[in-house]
């Protein structure tokens, strides 16, 4: 006989998609229940209008629609409950079953579900041809203009958005940011009077520590014109007016060239696939012989992988970012006038980045809601979690590229070791000047 779903209720999907054995509660509007009775993690669907952003869309982005507007609610910490529902899960839905589901969701009165605030159309429906300058100074601008406040809160004294560096499990988020940006500028070989260009600079928290114990000289480029005000006022405060500056500006539209070296903390993930090869040679011809430029980027684990980011990430976290596998950042590197000199992965780095920054978060939940939005702070603890799910389970990776612009007679400029980890942990300077604001 075949089986009834034309009064398929929340609990039966659920057990449906989960295996016996996974620890998470579930509980729905529709009064029934499954999972453990008695467990401390619980997934609510407080609404019908949960079932028709799933059913109008079913995967992440009908999920993420319905958790962002509170259609759906976690009890228990977001990572916790979304690891286990990840390693129990058992199968996904048929197509029987979403149309058993939107039935259901007309059934209660609801025959369409708007769109959330603030999400934007699919990519191919958004004005501007995809990475023009202007079309990426607004994805830019969606990501990282809402509020420094907001930055403050999340990222720590720092305001460093980027994979830290941690010596040891016991290291502070502080510390391990600090040992990752003076990782990149002992990489780098940064010496009193070299010339750094800083694209994607952020808050300027690279540019400000190679200034003040490396003795650059040193240009920040940024398309987020909140981040370039903080950091001008940042560079102030540090009184470093003269020696540093960031920009509001477009690293294509950077005139100068012959630096020693340049840094690229979080930026390749914006700039697409099919720009790599004349992002690369642009950055290669701004650099003198034997200059070196750091590419501290997302990748995926292999070449063979989507590059493009999923709906939920694109259209509420990252719009047009693109990630691609580790071959194919060194091939682009080494086929427009770099010598790849170092890999390194990071990724339990990123996970346990994340989960710091999930702690500041909800440390600061009240204020942040308050900064930006019940809303948006959703998007955001929704996006940190599964970042940090997707760095444990290797689904995506962080590298450090290292490369070089070799010199015509083919001078590396190299030691015959890398050199970079001679210090240790340790800084140029005493470990209590070191200031970040």
């Amino acid at each position: 006989m075949a089986e009834d779903r034309s009064v398929m209720k929340l609990g039966d999907v659920f057990e449906r998609v989960m295996d016996a054995d996974v620890p998470i509660g579930f509980r729905a509007y529709d009064g029934s229940t499954a999972g453990p009775r008695n467990a401390s993690r619980v997934v609510v669907v407080r609404s019908p209008s949960a079932v028709r952003y799933f059913s109008d869309a079913p995967g992440e982005l009908g999920l993420a629609r319905a958790y962002v507007t509170g259609a759906i609610d976690v009890h228990g910490d977001l990572h916790d409950v979304l690891s286990a529902l990840h390693a129990h899960r058992r199968k996904g839905l048929d197509q029987r079953d979403v149309v058993s589901l939107r039935s259901a969701a007309v059934g209660n009165g609801l025959r369409s579900a708007d769109v959330p605030a603030g999400e934007l159309p699919a990519p191919r429906q958004r004005a501007l041809a995809r990475h023009s300058r202007d079309r990426d100074a607004a994805s830019i601008g969606h990501h990282y203009d809402i509020s420094n406040r907001f930055y403050e809160f999340l990222l720590g004294p720092s305001m460093t958005y980027s994979c830290a560096v941690f010596p040891t499990t016991g290291t502070s988020l502080e510390d391990a940011q600090r040992t990752k940006i003076d990782l990149v500028c002992r990489k780098l070989d940064l010496r009193p009077g070299s010339r750094l260009l800083d694209i994607g600079a952020g808050w300027g928290a690279l540019v400000r520590h190679a200034a003040m114990h490396y003795g650059v000289s040193a240009i920040g480029v940024t398309l987020s014109a909140e981040q370039a005000r903080w950091a001008t006022g940042a560079i102030e405060r540090d009184g470093l007016t003269g020696r540093v500056e960031v920009r509001l500006q477009d690293v294509r539209d950077v005139t100068e060239d012959g630096f020693d070296a340049i840094s690229s903390v979080g930026v390749m993930e914006h700039i697409g696939t099919a720009g790599l090869g004349g992002h690369f040679a642009a950055m290669a011809a701004k650099l003198r012989p034997e200059g070196r430029m750091l590419n501290h980027t997302i990748t995926r684990p292999s070449n063979r992988e989507e590059n493009r980011a999923g709906p939920f990430i694109d259209r509420y976290v990252f719009p047009d970012g693109e990630l691609q596998g580790p071959g194919t950042v060194m091939g682009a590197m080494h086929d427009n006038g770099f010598e790849v000199r170092h890999s390194e992965s990071l990724r339990e780095h990123y996970a346990m980045t994340l989960a710091a920054w999930r702690t500041n978060l909800e440390t600061h939940w009240r204020r942040a809601v308050a900064e930006i939005g019940a809303q948006r702070a959703r998007v955001w603890r929704l996006y940190l979690a599964l970042s940090q799910i997707g760095f444990e389970t290797n689904r995506i990776q962080v590298h450090q590229f290292l490369a070089l612009a070799p010199a015509p007679n083919g001078r590396s400029g190299m030691p015959l070791r890398p050199d970079w980890e001679q210090d240790g942990n340790q800084w140029s300077v005493p470990r209590e000047a070191v200031t970040h604001r």
